[in-house]
């Protein structure tokens, strides 16, 4: 029998799930500066995948993938996996971290209107206001950021990068709800090794391309340091503790803790990168920790809002 988690423990593999997420994507701006997007994209599932080879073998117990599970295996990948690091390495190396956070804060909204519309979950009153808290306060957090900034990247590649994060948005989203229907079928970490194989088998042609044409003495050693965390937590750590709490909450729930990703991003900003972190900067933290905290504090009946509906 797989593990079950309870809510509060649940509660935290979503939260560290998304901080994880936040941090990377932070410190991929040295990586992107570094290596090509397509081949750092390929190392990732690589390595990812040797770190997870025992994680691939069925488990006793599980029953057979149906044509369904298949599809909906491939998809995450492709959406969740391949389509999100391409449109988050490419968006951010053409715009600012700023405007990546504010168009971040836009995740819970996106998952809990695929939660309703896809997977019949009910939407409560609080949900929303968590999500509106989660989305006011990374807002405020980015046009915060955004009117300390004193230089501006070229308005046509702004532009374009800003789209293309919006599409990590849509993908990202789109991952929660699908691994929400997954984790019904599925082990996490049997979720976890098949998804990164078929990325790293979709991003391979490109890989290979470039590796061909890339000079690998020109990385420097702390670069393959950074290359080793982004890969295990992108493609092991993020994935296995996001499908271990969704076990246990609802997808429409489970995206306010994307609100984590923004967040973390920030302070990774701030903390490695020496930004300032003003009033407004406090405000926002508060604003979107309330959101956490309307999302998962217990109703007086002991539900919660975002039950499926019958």
């Amino acid at each position: 029998m797989s593990y079950h988690p309870s809510r509060p423990v649940a509660y935290a593999c979503l939260a560290l799930s998304m901080s994880l997420v936040g941090s990377y994507v932070a410190l991929s701006k040295p990586l992107v500066a570094a290596i090509p997007v397509f081949l750092l994209a390929w190392m990732r599932f690589g390595i990812g995948a040797l770190a997870m080879l025992r994680w691939l073998r069925k488990p006793m117990g599980e029953l057979p993938m149906t044509r369904q599970t298949r599809s909906l295996l491939f998809l995450e990948s492709f959406l969740g996996n391949f389509l999100f690091s391409i449109c988050m390495l490419f968006g951010v190396s053409m715009t600012s971290a700023v405007s990546a956070g504010v168009i971040m804060a836009s995740i819970p909204a996106v998952v809990a209107m695929l939660s309703w519309a896809f997977l019949g979950e009910r939407i409560g009153a609080r949900i929303w206001a968590a999500v509106a808290c989660a989305g006011l306060g990374i807002g405020l957090l980015g046009l915060a950021q955004a009117a300390s900034q004193s230089s501006a990247a070229d308005a046509g590649r702004a532009w374009l990068g800003n789209l293309l994060v919006f599409g990590a948005v849509l993908c990202e989203a789109s991952y929660a709800v699908i691994g929400k229907k997954l984790t019904g079928a599925l082990a996490p970490r049997r979720i976890t090794a098949l998804i990164n194989l078929w990325g790293f088998a979709l991003v391979t042609p490109f890989g290979l391309w470039m590796a061909l044409r890339f000079d690998f003495g020109t990385v420097q050693p702390g670069i393959w340091v950074l290359l080793v965390f982004y890969s295990l937590a992108a493609s092991v750590w993020t994935v296995w503790l996001w499908m271990t709490g969704l076990k246990a909450v609802p997808a429409a729930q489970g995206g306010v803790f994307t609100v984590m990703l923004p967040v973390s991003a920030a302070l990774v900003g701030v903390l490695a990168l020496g930004e300032q972190l003003g009033a407004a900067q406090f405000v926002a933290f508060a604003l979107a920790l309330t959101g956490v905290f309307l999302a998962t504090f217990p109703t007086p009946s002991g539900r919660h809002r975002g039950q499926r509906r019958k």
